[in-house]
């Protein structure tokens, strides 16, 4: 077995697994310093003890680069595979061909946009859409318009060296208090794919709150409703009950504005609830079923959206991420 895929491997289901980050943190830095050792140098280093001495490689991840070398599965990685909780794939699951929700180390998320993209297509994606956070979220590290400027060079360069996938320029833009959008439109007009959501005062008033996603759902730059309730149901954040606003005026929005509602697939979130899906469903709105990973192993989490939708009765042609990609950018840029 590759020592570096199966490095990527052990990190992508330690992470899928919400495993601690110092552990997730020790295989993604392995394999970042056996990235950077020459292919045809790896097995010498290996054999004369140089490797295991490399700043980075420390006695676990040393063990599973060895056993991968010596043509072995590593134990390390087998328990894994074989311990990891299981994730029901529905048939839902195979329709999906990309992720319009995704963060990296630009902002809050923990590896570089190249991992991201790289673990994107190892699923299997067609595209990815990142979408770091905007300046409002400053806990979060959110891009001004200069950092996502050059954040969209990046993008480029992944793209131009990569046939087969596209990583498509997005952003999960704040929506402030009056509804506005938390980026300069001369910068959201550069994006394919914008998704908007509500990361602060969960608690305000229902027709406050109401008023708020409508101006955001009506503004011509928004593509996506991102995880509109905002609650939390689980995990080391504890619990938020969700948001209240007008659910039959907000989904009405969206399917007179052509805003996808997120179905967002976090563990934690489980966004929009069931009844809200089912809501939305009447209503005639489109869907968008996404991971919101934070890491490459989050990507994994689209899974979880997919079982809740395939269950709740959503047409998979209502859900733009089943959308081949041409069809994608032209509903986005519409």
């Amino acid at each position: 077995m590759d020592p570096l895929d199966a490095l990527n491997e052990i990190a992508y289901l330690l992470e899928r697994d919400l495993a601690s980050s110092f552990k997730t943190k020790a295989f993604r830095t392995a394999a970042g310093v056996l990235a950077a050792v020459p292919v045809e140098e790896r097995a010498d280093r290996v054999e004369s003890g140089a490797l295991k001495g490399t700043k980075g490689i420390g006695g676990t991840t040393y063990e599973v680069i060895l056993e991968a070398m010596n043509g072995e599965v590593p134990a390390y990685l087998a328990n894994l595979r074989e311990h990891s909780p299981a994730i029901l794939r529905v048939a839902l699951r195979a329709k999906l061909r990309g992720d319009l929700h995704s963060h990296s180390d630009w902002s809050d998320g923990t590896t570089s946009i190249q991992s991201m993209a790289d673990t994107a297509r190892w699923l299997g994606h067609d595209y990815l859409v990142l979408t770091d956070h905007s300046p409002r979220l400053t806990i979060a590290n959110g891009l001004t318009a200069d950092r996502l400027r050059k954040q969209l060079d990046v993008v480029d360069a992944i793209n131009a060296a990569r046939g087969g996938f596209r990583l498509l320029r997005g952003i999960e833009v704040d929506i402030l208090d009056d509804g506005a959008l938390d980026q300069t439109a001369s910068m959201l007009d550069k994006l394919d794919v914008v998704v908007a959501s509500v990361h602060s005062k969960l608690k305000m008033g229902s027709p406050e709150m109401t008023s708020r996603m409508l101006g955001a759902i009506a503004d011509p730059h928004t593509n996506v409703l991102g995880h509109c309730t905002g609650r939390l149901v689980e995990g080391s954040r504890g619990t938020r009950a969700q948001s209240t606003f007008d659910a039959h005026a907000v989904f009405a929005a969206c399917a007179e504005h052509d805003v996808a509602v997120e179905i967002n697939s976090r563990p934690e979130r489980q966004d929009p609830p069931d009844a809200l899906i089912r809501l939305a469903l009447d209503a005639g709105c489109l869907f968008s079923i996404d991971s919101d990973a934070h890491a490459p192993g989050h990507l994994g989490f689209i899974d979880y959206g997919a079982a809740r939708a395939e269950a709740a009765g959503v047409p998979a042609d209502r859900i733009v991420n089943t959308w081949p990609l041409d069809r994608l950018l032209d509903w986005a840029r519409g």
